[in-house]
């Protein structure tokens, strides 16, 4: 049905539209506003989440983060998650737990993470973050207000500077109306997403037999590990206690046996208010004896829910329309994905965006997300499937042949920790992940995001952290791996190369963020020689835009070792060099050596608008 336009009210150009003021809205208006794109963000709840919802950063979401510069805050408004602790049932005593194991919940060895925890944060603090830098920045969140009515001119969408999508939109408290001529949309809005429902995108999943009880208390416990992560799997049932900020945790309780409720799609909305935080928590008590738990003063929230468990068909509408977050994919929290899931969609989708609006990049780039994106949400339900299986089925004894093993369960979360803490995840080949040349830098997995490692700045001697590098700035990275340059063999390579990348730039965009001219690529220079200041001058201009672009790989100025480079021999690079090429959201896309710098020519030149 055509849109009304006959109404009394505003009509407002708009380059991206966003429904849904959660965590990935937020993140998506956040990044687009930072880059100086026209952005609208609608939120039908009069305030942000005040209590409950989700409460966890994993340590790649912290990287993402840190290349925003927000991390401080986060940091010091949240807990530190770094301990998890695996309880089972006492084989010598009925109907008690007893500790199994004590493990980092990260393991640095393994997973290669630049921060080795988690943060336990309340969601509405963290959209808080977002909405105190947006303010900075002239945006604010127009609340109380929803979507009413879409449509797209099929005959504008081929042409990218035209406003295709028309959608009415009011506020519920004024009941004034006003249509947005969008060039795109993003549909942000929860899992029973309008955005969706409106474009007839299905949902491909199901609602497992599950019901769990949530609540969020400042605890009085004899429980050694309330400051801790901790899986307890009992006689008497299930239950998990997550820390939080501000002295609280967080109980997640199975209600099965005689404390079972049927699941059904409407549970929320039947039972929640019929089931009290009380005799959730004397659930919990049950499955955590012989330790204690006493009944609070006050609960902070407390809810039910079942696991839904699905993904959405599509992820987009002719390129113009896209959903992220819970609008495109659902599951259980136990992993703590959540968030961080939805958080890392739009900090997927905000640089395409960005690059396509400006006029760089062919929109056929924006067809990536849904490439990227959906394909991790289809490996996080497997996951997560798996996980709350384990975590829902009665220990494995001599009466439940079938139930859950303590084996199978920490090996399960111990060895996942890749994939949980988002550090693990990993593109496939697309016109953004090219993966020839893999071989010239074997520590760096192409399609996976660039792995922390410390070099030196030549000049100052000051250690600086490779993802320091790498700030979100919605422009391409250059990492040209010198090798050593004391010699002459290596250094003499040097002056053909800064050519060739001198001609890439010419091929880039010169982007203007905020009035200030800057090119769309950003080399940086990393030797493998001693520190020599004198290196500086040999040089090629391109090669050492400012004193601060040219780095070492070696110890800090002390020597003492502490702070320890091997970055050419962690990322796998020979002393021929190599260069790589960090997308705007600290992915790898291209690798190449000097004498095959065309390869990354004709990486660029697949995805970059022509004239």
């Amino acid at each position: 049905m055509p849109l009304q336009t006959n109404i009394n009210g505003k009509f407002t150009n708009i380059d991206v539209l966003i429904v849904g003021a959660g965590p990935a809205g937020l993140m998506c208006a956040y990044a687009l506003c930072r880059a100086g794109i026209n952005v609208k963000i609608i939120e039908k709840r009069a305030t942000r989440v005040a209590v409950g919802h989700a409460d966890g950063l994993q340590p790649r979401t912290l990287e993402v983060f840190q290349s925003y510069g927000l991390l401080d805050r986060a940091r010091e408004e949240g807990n530190e998650l770094r301990t998890a602790a695996f309880y089972n049932p006492n084989p010598n005593r009925k109907g008690e737990i007893e500790l199994s194991e004590r493990v980092p919940f990260f393991k640095p060895g393994v997973l290669n993470p630049r921060y080795d925890f988690g943060i336990t944060l309340h969601q509405g603090s963290i959209e808080q973050i977002f909405i105190d830098n947006m303010r900075a920045m002239g945006l604010e969140v127009d609340r109380n207000t929803i979507p009413l009515a879409l449509e797209i001119s099929e005959s504008l969408v081929a042409d990218s500077d035209t406003y295709p999508i028309k959608m009415m939109i009011q506020n519920v408290a004024s009941t004034e109306k006003e249509i947005v001529n969008a060039k795109y949309v993003v549909g942000a809005d929860g899992a029973h997403s309008w955005v969706r429902q409106s474009l007839k995108i299905a949902v491909d999943g199901s609602l497992t037999p599950y019901v769990w009880g949530v609540l969020d208390m400042v605890p009085e416990t004899d429980f050694p590990d309330y400051r801790n992560w901790a899986a307890v799997h009992s006689d008497n049932g299930t239950c998990m206690i997550v820390p939080r900020e501000r002295d609280l945790i967080r109980v997640y309780v199975l209600l099965e046996g005689q404390n079972a409720v049927k699941a059904t799609k409407k549970v929320a909305d039947d039972i929640r208010e019929k089931v009290p935080p009380e005799w959730i928590l004397d659930v919990a008590r049950k499955n955590l004896h012989p330790y204690t738990i006493a009944t609070p003063k006050s609960f902070e929230w407390s809810s039910l829910y079942t696991i839904a468990q699905g993904v959405a068909s599509r992820y987009s509408v002719q390129d113009r329309i896209f959903i992220a977050g819970d609008a495109c994919h659902t599951h259980s929290p136990k992993a703590g994905q959540g968030m961080n899931a939805s958080l890392n969609d739009t900090y997927n989708l905000a640089w395409k965006l960005i690059w396509v609006l400006r006029g760089w990049a062919n929109p056929s780039l924006l067809q990536t997300y849904e490439f990227e994106r959906r394909q991790y949400a289809l490996d996080l339900i497997a996951f997560d499937k798996k996980l709350a299986r384990l975590f829902s089925d009665s220990p494995r004894n001599q009466t439940n042949v079938d139930g859950a093993s303590r084996t199978e369960f920490m090996s399960l979360v111990q060895q996942s920790t890749g994939f949980s803490s988002g550090i693990g995840v990993h593109y496939s080949p697309s016109s953004i992940v090219d993966i020839k040349n893999q071989d010239i830098a074997n520590g760096i997995i192409i399609g996976k995001r660039m792995p922390p490692g410390t070099v030196i700045r030549l000049l100052d001697f000051c250690p600086i952290h490779v993802h320091d590098l790498l700030p979100s700035d919605t422009r391409f990275k250059l990492l040209v791996f010198t090798g050593d340059i004391s010699g002459t063999s290596q250094l003499g390579k040097l002056p053909q190369l800064a050519a060739r990348i001198d001609h890439l730039r010419s091929m880039l965009p010169s982007l203007t963020p905020n009035g200030v001219g800057q090119s769309g690529l950003k080399a940086l220079t990393i030797m493998n020689s001693r520190k020599d200041p004198a290196l500086f001058k040999k040089l090629p201009l391109t090669l050492r835009s400012h004193w601060s672009q040219v780095f070492v790989d070696d110890i800090d100025v002390s020597s003492s070792g502490k702070i320890s480079g091997n970055v050419y021999q962690e990322y796998g690079i020979g002393l021929n060099g190599a260069v790589v090429v960090v997308r705007p959201d600290g992915y790898v896309g291209a690798i190449s050596s000097f004498p095959d710098f065309g390869h990354i020519e004709n990486y660029f030149a697949a995805f970059l608008r022509g004239p």
